[in-house]
């Protein structure tokens, strides 16, 4: 539509972009009358969604995690951006492409090098110069290779690659696809080292577990999605033995140090001084390390935190400002690249043993795998997971909401309660990931996104029927709509 009716920023285009007559081509069959019937959204709806984005003097983008959890996650992304970069929406006020982050400070953990493909701020793995920075800073050699995600690692402990694991702050068999397949690998490593400050599904299968600090317990920084860096100080002390992940992670490789020591002639030489690099006095000497390799960062110290309050990064020296719009001026290649994608069919369709399409998510009163909402007055809320099916595919399956019912899919069944509701398109069964006795990862396609390795958490085909054996817990007698807040939000 923007293409046809000549609506795109010319301007823009032109001089700060590249590949755009080539994206074109790749859109020529692609009419709103295709994507209506891929969507389900009317052709003049896009169309009227197109002519609202391009007319706008400033528009950005916010989507959730939606767009990156499929197999197609990478494309999906690169579409989103080349309709920015068509519109010129990018670089100013009121612009952007702003995805919602899943996790609190998953920003400042992707941003510190918490990925296994980069180091601090996505300097690559990959790039020599990068790579000897690093192993001059930390005095030890480095692989030029990515390293592996958690779903990877996953299967590389039943193909041997991996033999130990050590877990910090995470519940992956809550969080990781194909729950089953993860629990059965788990429970093959040679050692499991959790860090953490509650029990959870996951580190009950640990050989260690390492007492660690809550937020707010704990020194630091956190980073907003928008790139912000801002202090946080400790409310209270940590509990009995607890201490902060930093502390922990020193005090490990202090005695890592010494025992290697006596066993490793390279190791001895630089003993003294790997030791006194890893005595971190506080978490700001952790954070002036990371300023010293990391040229985003270098400008930001914890005075100026202090001081300012939050700083954007990049800010690559301390009289920069700080950088609240990325792409004002130019692109980290020069250009930004437009990027022909194809449209591709899911990895798992529903056939006729699995007609139905299953994508998973949140309700609003929990988080996540249920670490840090699973609490008596958020389950007093919202208590138990439930299966939204359309009132029309419950009436054909002779199904009402309440109905005790297994979901199926081809890695596992579980069993659940049936919530009939508008909300779920026909043909489309939504269920929250928040609830350990009915794990909706147990039913999760553990497939990747090849560029992006993110699992294909929002589609896979199950079937309904109703269950063989319902559960037994508190609350399972109770009518479904007497507990807590649970009624169809949105009747047809």
């Amino acid at each position: 539509v923007i293409v046809k009716e000549e609506l795109y920023n010319r301007d823009f285009v032109a001089t700060r972009t590249e590949g755009f007559s080539q994206y074109v081509e790749s859109l020529e069959e692609k009419t709103p009358e295709w994507a209506a019937v891929i969507t389900g959204v009317p052709a003049a709806d896009i169309r009227r969604a197109a002519r609202t984005y391009a007319k706008a003097g400033a528009a950005a983008m916010y989507w959730g995690m939606g767009i990156s959890q499929s197999t197609h996650g990478t494309d999906n992304t690169l579409t989103l951006t080349n309709l920015a970069l068509m519109c010129g929406h990018v670089g100013r006020p009121g612009t952007g492409l702003n995805p919602l982050r899943g996790q609190n400070n998953v920003q400042g953990c992707s941003d510190a090098g918490g990925l296994p493909n980069v180091y601090t701020t996505y300097q690559p793995v990959t790039d020599d110069d990068v790579r000897r920075k690093f192993e001059e800073t930390w005095m030890a050699p480095l692989s030029g290779e990515p390293g592996l995600t958690v779903t990877e690692m996953v299967d590389g402990i039943l193909t041997g690659q991996v033999h130990g694991w050590y877990v910090m702050g995470e519940n992956p068999l809550m969080s990781e696809p194909n729950l089953r397949h993860a629990q059965h690998a788990v429970e093959q490593l040679e050692f499991f080292v959790a860090q953490d400050i509650f029990f959870n599904e996951t580190n009950v299968y640990a050989d260690v577990i390492l007492p660690a600090a809550s937020f707010a317990e704990k020194d630091g920084t956190f980073t907003n999605s928008d790139r912000r860096v801002q202090r946080c100080r400790a409310a209270v002390q940590p509990p009995g033995i607890a201490r902060a992940d930093w502390a922990i992670i020193s005090d490990l490789a202090r005695r890592c140090v010494r025992r290697l020591g006596k066993s490793s002639d390279s190791v001895t030489k630089r003993a003294d001084r790997l030791i006194d690099q890893w005595s971190y006095p506080d978490a700001s000497a952790v954070w002036e390390e990371m300023r010293q390799v990391t040229p985003d960062f270098y400008g930001i110290t914890y005075e100026r935190l202090e001081r300012e309050g939050g700083v954007h990064w990049p800010c690559p020296s301390p009289d920069h400002p700080g950088t609240p719009y990325l792409f004002a001026e130019d692109f980290p290649s020069g250009r930004g690249k437009f990027w022909p994608v194809d449209y591709g069919t899911e990895s798992e369709l529903p056939n006729d043993d699995y007609p139905f399409i299953l994508s998973t998510g949140r309700v609003l009163y929990h988080w996540h795998g249920g670490t840090m909402t699973r609490v008596s007055a958020l389950d007093a809320i919202w208590p138990e997971c439930t299966v939204e099916l359309h009132p029309h595919d419950a009436a054909r399956l002779g199904l009402e909401t309440g109905d005790w019912v297994d979901l199926t899919s081809r890695r596992g069944t579980i069993t659940a309660r049936l919530l009939v509701t508008g909300r779920s398109p026909e043909g489309t069964v939504f269920i929250p990931f928040h609830f350990a006795e009915a794990a909706a990862n147990v039913l999760t396609d553990n497939r990747l996104d090849e560029r992006a390795k993110i699992p294909d958490y929002k589609v896979c085909g199950v079937r309904i029927s109703s269950a063989t054996a319902p559960p037994d817990y508190d609350g399972a007698n109770t009518s479904l709509t007497d507990r807590g807040t649970i009624k169809d939000p949105v009747p047809v």
